[in-house]
């Protein structure tokens, strides 16, 4: 039986650019089904959002984070959607009226409802005064998208076994470094284990591909997820 093409969004996290433009050039592949991600850093840089709305043919994930009320959060779904990204992520803790009223103007835009981030541990969650763990607020989160009727969910690989018994749509998976490097994340894993694992539909990968030479990076991903 064929394999499905592994998903993967490459994280675009730079101001320039000049970069972005050798990240796409540079990761070119029939192997694998590749979106970039385009976060805070490049969505407020000068030249980024005129270059995303410039992009053709390609899988747009804008990780922009809304979490704000309700009417704010609905028309700046509005104001990105000339950007005509595929997804379009939303902090799950600005609250279900928040998350309806993204949803209500989304059109085609999958809304991804980010969990926990992966950078928090059970003791940054007590620092900022939640008394859940990790595992227990992302459960909780899960049945909030799932009552909202979000597009996805962004979590880390250690939650999604939780996460797929309240929520059965896509999981996005960042965290993914090739040699378990946390940098600034505390929650991670690697492309292989995200994958066969823990079942992740998409993975987010950044530096792992972005830093050094692309497309040797690449296909040392590919090496260690196609399955031959």
């Amino acid at each position: 039986m064929k394999q499905s093409k592994k998903k993967i969004f490459i994280a675009c996290d730079t101001t320039q650019v000049s970069k972005v433009k050798q990240i796409i050039r540079h990761s070119k592949t029939k192997r694998l089904n590749i979106g970039f991600k385009f976060g805070l850093e490049f969505l407020n840089s000068i030249n980024g959002r005129k270059f995303i709305k410039s992009l053709k043919n390609k899988i747009i994930f804008l990780d922009a984070k809304l979490n704000d009320i309700p009417n704010t959060m609905k028309n700046a779904v509005i104001a990105l959607s000339d950007l005509r990204p595929n997804y379009l992520t939303v902090h799950i803790s600005s609250g279900l009226e928040a998350l309806k009223a993204v949803k209500s103007v989304s059109k085609k835009i999958k809304i991804v409802g980010v969990t926990t981030l992966t950078s928090l541990d059970n003791k940054n969650l007590r620092e900022i005064g939640y008394n859940k763990s990790v595992k227990d607020l992302v459960k909780h989160q899960a049945k909030l998208a799932n009552k909202a009727k979000l597009d996805a969910l962004v979590c880390s690989a250690h939650e999604i076994k939780i996460i797929k018994k309240y929520f059965k749509k896509e999981i996005i998976t960042p965290g993914i470094s090739f040699n378990k490097i946390k940098n600034d994340q505390k929650r991670t894993t690697t492309p292989y284990e995200a994958y066969y694992k823990y079942k992740s539909d998409w993975l987010v990968i950044g530096r792992s591909i972005t830093k050094g030479n692309i497309k040797k990076n690449l296909d040392d991903l590919i090496f260690q997820i196609i399955k031959k």
